[in-house]
């Protein structure tokens, strides 16, 4: 198992990851290739990707405002979880948001994710229960999927 730091080459495995998660929401110009390169070109050597054999088993794109770190869409494949490698995953984002003086780090997770919510709580994050988060939608073009994968 290698985590490493992911590149815009790793963006069709990536995405075919994204395809496989029951629940998952990918954006259409957000989540796209271009997208996914903008994101990564703002923030260096900060998402990461779990690799095993050649096949891309998990991946957190990670990035920061210069004040507080975001990790988003983290995601292991589901035969490959109960293995550490959500852990490894986000411990390298942590390790990167630091040296770039990062003091916070938030993530969300959807309500109706009990197992990623556990996962994240067993693992010293703490819940927010001081805040709302609104979304403002600027572009509809940017429509949203949700996987139904069973």
């Amino acid at each position: 198992m290698n985590i490493r730091y992911m590149t815009i080459d790793d963006y069709d495995k990536v995405y075919e990851l994204w395809l496989g998660i029951e629940g998952f929401a990918i954006r259409s110009i957000d989540d796209s290739r271009q997208g996914i390169e903008k994101f990564l070109l703002r923030n260096p050597d900060l998402s990461v990707v779990a690799e095993c054999d050649g096949k891309i088993v998990g991946s957190i794109l990670c990035g920061h405002d210069g004040r507080r770190g975001y990790l988003n869409h983290v995601c292991v494949a589901k035969e490959y979880r109960k293995k550490s490698i959500g852990t490894k995953m986000w411990k390298k984002c942590i390790e990167g948001l630091a040296r770039e003086g990062i003091s916070k780090a938030t993530l969300v997770a959807f309500s109706s994710n009990d197992n990623g919510n556990h996962f994240w709580k067993d693992s010293g994050w703490e819940t927010r229960e001081d805040l709302n988060t609104y979304d403002y939608i600027i572009n509809h073009d940017n429509i949203v999927t949700y996987n139904d994968v069973k």
